[in-house]
This record gives structure tokens, C-alpha cells and sequence, in this order.
């Protein structure tokens, strides 16, 4: 039997989850639909209502309250054109064929504009699927058609009421839950880059690079999306009190980033030259140690509790400073760069830590150094219009997925008058659930539909076994709505499953569920067949296509990102605007680079280019970034005037040795090395008294050396 704290502590958890507050207002707008037609005995606005409820939903960003006003009114704008068109529409299939096709690349292609624009017309499509849904099972009231789109209009502005209102109550939440699943994720960040520092032989650190790469992309993400929320409730006023703290937050987590992703020396020759220290083992430690300090942010951020201090990193880091002291005191000391590099890795986690713990103050950067957050909306209709036209052309993915969307769901509606006209719709739904931008995504999706549809229908006919009455029907159908939403980001069969049975018992409240079982069945499978064929037959987006230009654009941030570095050793360390967009940009791209390559590995075996050198690249180019991030880690003035010319020099060579690769990998051509041994040992001599040169020089040193081996696995990769 569970204990009473053990239950307390399933709920604190629970309350703390970042899909607590979506669910809870699910539950209540299902509730209170679901309750309102029972009361009043309006069975036939059920389905309307709810599949309104769903669509507003899933349109939903977690804005400010006024944002989310405006959102609202433009989501309801969009709903009511899409679900008055469909029903004007809906018995000339001519007319119809024609509107559904354009309206579906026209929304598609808006979603260019901004994810907020994306989320909008992904939802709108979902909803004028649903109006099909609904004229098609002959929900409306005899003679009046435009009910059935009002009831869904009438569920999508409910839903979005009370969750005006929700943002209104808590204008925070969303942000702290943002900010804690980046620090979560910085924590697994952490936790990868510690083992690293296993002080044994034989470790597949390129294994160990290709891992850390993908926990990247989670970083990045919640970086992204933190910073969203932060814009939108700050805009380009100077925030405040608890806005202020959380930006204050964010500005942390991305320091801690850059220093968590460091690379000061290569990591086989550290772990070759302390064998027989314990330095690496103490970095390990307390790299895993500051993990916790991550996840108990988290929790604190999720709970709004007090964090409490831990004195074991506080000891970690003391040991670790002992474990140097003693190897400076050996007979036998290290070669001089690798302990300047050492020294300077230990003086980063030093920082880490201090950042972590609250101890080194990081406070809101000035405006004359670029405090604000660059904000990605458009700042006007004609840049709107110019991000839609940049993707008018075939090059461009998200018009190939619009034109293969727009036809395929084109085909699903021919299909669906050709096999069976009643309950054909779920054709469309399906289709339009299951086609994706990449080939890989489709067809996880595919099975991921196929499998919680099978286990939902199964759930299906049980529930109208067990439970037969409609009335005492109406709690599984909204547990399984917020079951719905509690899974469909992070288990889509389940979530699958529950929105198959959600579907089952609100058809059962106005006719037959059992009616709509086998057509929901045939028509995923249908729906799921026409996505296959569209991804394969209609301008399939393979992502070998676009691998150049990726990796090409991967080495250029990072050249733009190693200039912006460089010139804060001149001028200065600042974290100002310029300097962040461009440290973002170079993570962002590392990150596009290993989804393309995560979506490819799931491509047919004739559309992979060369996986293993492509793995290699990706293992490469996240070590070239640990470099960049290390040099930015390290900020500081070189006093000495030759020393910071020396710096200068070395850093423009390598800055366009950068830029010389990625201009060969973006058009095909053989890259050549571009080391040049004796200039660097000129610069060293130059540097000799100057320690900061002398780690700056030899960290471009080993940039450079990581650039001609990316060189030589593009090269290879192109005559593979």
C-alpha cells in the first residue's frame, strides 16, 4: 500500500510536470462542454464542441496574456474562415478539390512567417478536416448547415477564454517551465560532456562527440524556445522583478552552456598525459555533481522552492584544485601548453560552478551592449512577405512539403469518393497527422498511427462493452482528451490511442460507435498508404540534397562566431547582442546538422550518403565547436600590444581558413589544408610573456588542426 508522502511526493512531481497546466485546462474546457450538453440535452453539439476544444488546443503558444489575446483573435479569425469554407463547399467536390488544395499550400507556406504562424495554420487545417468530419456524419441541424462550424467555433473560443485567463492568473508559468526543462536539459548536457573525462584507454570519444551532438540539439531547442517566452513578455522594454530574474536565468544557462560545451585540449592526449593523476577523475566528479545543481534548479523553477546549497561540489571543486596543486608539484610536470590548457579547463569549471551557485553575479547586460533579446518575428508585412517568398521556390523544404501535402491530401479526397463517401474523412486526418517535411519523420509517424490507432480501437470496444450508456461514457471521454494531450509530445501511439478512443465515444453519443470503428481503421490505413507513396513520389526532400549547404553553413557560423570571439580579446569581454546571435547561430547550426543526420539514418539505404564519414563529420564539427566555445569561455583582454597583434594575425587566418571550407563544401570543391606550422610558432615566440596570448594561440592552433581534418572528411566524403 503507498504511503501517504510517498502519494504527496507522485503529486509534487505531478503538479511540477511542464504538461500539468496544459492538461488541467483541457480537462476543465472538456469538462465544462461535455457537462453543458448533458445538462441541457444538446447531444448533437457534442463532437462539434469537442473537436473545437482540441483544435484551439493544439493551436496554442505559451504567450503573455496580451500576445495571446491577439493570438486568440486571429486563431478564431483563421478557424471561422476555414470551417465556413468547408461547409459552403462541401457538396461541390469540384470546388472542393480545388479549395482544399490551395488553402493547404497557402497555410503551409504561411507557416514560414514564424512558429507562431505555423502552430496557427497546422491547426486550422486540423480544424477544417474536423468541419469535414462533422458534415460528413451529419451532425447539423435540419436546415440550418452553419451550425456545426458554429459549434466548433463556439469550442475553439471557450478553450481559448479560459486559457486567456489562466495566463492572466499565472503570466510566469510558462516561462519558469521553459527555463526549467533548459536547465534539465543542460543537466544531461553535463552529464555527457562528463564522460569525456574518463581517465582509461580506449574510449570512442567520437561515439562519445556523436551523443553529446544530439543533447546539444535538446539544449539548443530549450534555448530557443526559452527566449521566445522571454521576448514576448519583455519586448524592448528594460524588465523587471520577476522578468528580470528570469532573464537573468536565461543569460546563466547560456553561459553555462558555452563552458559546458569547452574543449580546451584534445581529450585522448589528456587522457594518455594524466594516466596517473586524478585530474580528469575530479573533473568527471564534478561535472556530474553540477548536473544535480542543474535538476534541482529545475525542480526549484517547477516548485517555486527554496534551493538549498550543497557544500559536496564546493568540496569537489576544492579537491580538484588540490588534485592540480600536487600535479604542478611532480617531478616529471607537463608539457606547457597542455598545463596551460589544463589550468584554464579548471578554471573554467571554477567559473561553472560560481555561475551555478549564484556566488559569480551575472547581471542583465547594458543596452549599450546589446541587453535586449533579438526578437525573430517579423517587424512588419513586407519582411512577413519576404520570409514567404525566400521558400517560393523547389529548393526550398517547406514548399516541397507544402506542394506534397497539398496533393497528397488532394488524393485522399479523390480516394475517399471512390472507396466509401461516409466516414472517408478520417482518410484526410490521417494523411494530414502522418505527412511530414522529412522522409524519416513520416515514417515514424506511420507507425506510430497505425499502432495507437489498432490499440485504440481494441480500447474502443471495450469501453462500449463495459461501459454502454452514453451519460456514464462522458468521463472516459474527457480523461482520454487530456490523456491525449498529456502524451502527444513525448508518446505519440499512446497519444494515438487515447484521441482513437476520444473519437469512439463521442460518435457513440450521437449514433453507433461501433459505425465508426472499421472505417476509422480502413481509412489510417488508407491515409497512412497516401502519405508513403507522397513522401517517395511527390518531391521526396532526401536530406543527402540539402547535406552540403548544411555543412557548409555549419563551418561559416562558426567562423562568424570565432571573429566575434576573437575581437573581445582586443576589446574586451562582452556578452552583448551581436555576440550572442552569433554564438547561437553556430550552436543552431551544429544542431541542424545532427537532425539531418539523425533523419537520414532513417532513409531508404539508396538516399544515404556515406553514414560512418558522415558520423565522423558530425564528431569533428562538435569538437571544432568545444574549441570556439573554449576561446569564448576565456574572454579577456591581451594587454600587450604585439602579443594582441600576433592574436589578430593568427586569428584572421584562421577565421578565413574557416570560411575558405565551408565555401568549398558549398560548392563541391576539394578543400585543402591550410595549417601553417611556422606562422604559429612565430607568434608564439612574439607572445612568450603573455600567458592569455599564449592560450589563445595555441587553441587556434588546434582549430586550425581541427579544420583540415573536417577537410579531409569532406573530401573523402565526396569521392565515397
Amino acid at each position: 500500500m503507498t504511503s501517504a508522502p510517498a502519494l504527496a511526493q507522485r503529486w509534487r512531481r505531478l503538479r511540477g510536470s511542464d504538461r500539468f497546466a496544459e492538461c488541467v485546462r483541457v480537462l476543465l474546457a472538456l469538462g465544462g462542454a461535455v457537462a453543458w450538453c448533458f445538462g441541457d440535452g444538446r447531444n448533437d453539439a457534442v463532437v462539434p464542441l469537442l473537436l473545437g476544444v482540441i483544435a484551439c488546443a493544439l493551436a496554442e503558444t505559451e504567450d503573455h496574456w496580451r500576445s495571446r489575446a491577439g493570438t486568440l483573435l486571429l486563431t478564431l479569425a483563421c478557424f471561422a474562415v476555414s470551417a465556413f469554407s468547408v461547409q459552403w463547399l462541401f457538396p461541390y467536390p469540384a470546388w472542393f478539390g480545388v479549395g482544399l488544395l490551395a488553402s493547404t499550400f497557402v497555410l503551409v507556406m504561411l507557416g514560414a512567417i514564424s512558429e507562431r504562424y505555423a502552430t496557427i495554420a497546422g491547426s486550422t487545417l486540423l480544424l477544417a478536416v474536423y468541419t469535414m468530419i462533422g458534415a460528413d456524419a451529419a451532425l447539423t441541424v435540419p436546415g440550418n448547415p452553419w451550425q456545426q462550424p458554429l459549434w466548433l467555433l463556439a469550442g475553439a473560443a471557450w478553450y481559448g477564454v479560459l486559457s486567456l485567463l489562466w495566463s492572466v492568473l499565472a503570466p510566469q508559468q510558462a516561462v519558469r517551465q521553459s527555463l526549467a526543462r533548459l536547465f534539465e536539459a543542460l543537466a544531461d548536457l553535463l552529464e555527457g560532456k562528463a564522460a569525456f573525462f574518463m581517465p582509461v584507454h580506449g574510449v570512442d570519444r567520437e561515439a562519445l562527440q556523436v551523443t553529446l551532438a544530439a543533447r546539444n540539439e535538446r539544449v539548443v531547442e530549450a534555448l530557443n524556445d526559452a527566449r521566445l517566452m522571454l521576448i514576448d513578455r519583455i519586448g524592448s522594454r528594460r524588465p523587471r522583478g520577476t522578468s528580470a530574474a528570469m532573464l537573468r536565468l536565461y543569460f546563466i544557462a547560456q553561459d553555462v552552456h558555452e563552458r559546458v560545451s569547452s574543449s580546451h585540449y584534445p581529450y585522448d592526449a589528456l587522457a594518455d598525459a594524466l594516466f596517473h593523476s586524478d585530474v580528469l577523475f575530479r573533473c568527471e566528479h564534478l561535472l556530474r555533481l553540477e548536473a544535480d545543481v542543474c535538476r534541482q534548479k529545475a525542480d526549484t523553477l517547477r516548485w517555486q522552492d527554496d534551493a538549498e546549497a550543497s557544500a559536496s561540489t564546493r568540496a569537489a571543486l576544492d579537491d580538484l584544485h588540490g588534485a592540480m596543486h600536487a600535479l604542478r608539484g611532480q617531478p616529471q610536470a607537463l608539457d606547457e601548453p597542455l598545463l596551460r590548457s589544463v589550468q584554464a579547463l579548471v578554471n573554467n569549471l571554477e567559473t561553472l560552478h560560481r555561475q551555478l551557485e549564484g556566488t559569480h553575479a551575472i547581471g542583465l547586460p547594458s543596452t549599450r551592449h546589446g541587453g535586449l533579446l533579438q526578437n525573430p518575428a517579423p517587424q512588419s508585412l513586407k519582411e512577413a512577405w519576404e520570409r514567404v517568398r525566400e521558400h517560393l521556390t523547389a529548393r526550398s523544404f517547406r514548399f516541397r512539403h507544402a506542394l506534397r501535402l497539398s496533393l497528397a491530401l488532394l488524393a485522399g479526397y479523390v480516394v475517399l469518393h471512390l472507396v466509401h463517401p461516409r466516414h472517408g474523412y478520417w482518410i484526410l486526418l490521417t494523411t494530414l497527422l502522418i505527412c511530414q517535411p522529412s522522409y524519416g519523420a513520416t515514417q515514424r509517424r506511420l507507425v506510430q498511427r497505425v499502432v495507437g490507432t489498432v490499440v485504440g480501437l481494441v480500447l474502443g470496444w471495450a469501453a462500449l462493452q463495459l461501459v454502454p450508456f452514453g451519460p456514464w461514457q462522458m468521463p472516459l471521454i474527457v480523461l482520454s482528451g487530456v490523456i491525449f494531450f498529456a502524451a502527444r509530445l513525448r508518446r505519440y501511439p499512446t497519444a494515438t490511442a487515447a484521441i482513437t478512443l476520444f473519437v469512439v465515444l463521442c460518435f457513440n453519443q450521437v449514433g453507433n460507435g461501433y459505425e465508426v470503428m472499421w472505417p476509422r481503421l480502413l481509412d489510417t490505413l488508407i491515409g497512412a498508404a497516401i502519405s508513403a507513396l507522397a513522401m517517395r513520389l511527390i518531391l521526396p526532400d532526401w536530406q543527402g540534397r540539402r547535406l552540403d549547404d548544411v555543412l557548409a553553413d555549419t563551418v561559416r557560423c562558426d567562423a562568424h562566431y570565432l571573429a566575434r570571439i576573437l575581437a573581445q580579446y582586443s576589446n574586451g569581454r562582452h556578452d552583448d547582442l551581436d555576440y550572442r546571435i552569433m554564438r547561437r547561430d553556430a550552436h543552431n547550426a551544429n544542431a541542424a546538422l545532427s537532425s539531418l543526420l539523425a533523419n537520414m539514418l532513417r532513409e531508404p539505404g539508396e538516399h544515404r550518403r556515406a553514414n560512418e564519414l558522415l558520423l565522423r563529420f558530425l564528431a569533428a564539427a562538435q569538437t571544432l565547436l568545444g574549441m570556439l566555445s573554449a576561446l569564448g569561455a576565456n574572454r579577456q583582454v591581451i594587454s600587450s600590444g604585439p602579443a594582441r597583434d600576433a592574436v589578430e594575425r593568427a586569428g584572421a587566418r584562421t577565421v578565413e581558413a574557416l570560411q575558405q571550407l565551408a565555401d568549398a563544401q558549398a560548392n563541391g570543391l576539394e578543400a585543402t589544408s591550410a595549417t601553417d606550422d611556422e606562422a604559429f610558432a612565430q607568434a608564439m615566440a612574439i607572445c612568450d610573456r603573455n600567458e592569455t596570448a599564449r592560450l589563445v594561440l595555441g587553441q587556434l592552433a588546434q582549430v586550425m588542426s581541427q579544420r583540415d581534418r573536417l577537410a579531409e572528411l569532406a573530401n573523402a566524403f565526396h569521392a565515397d
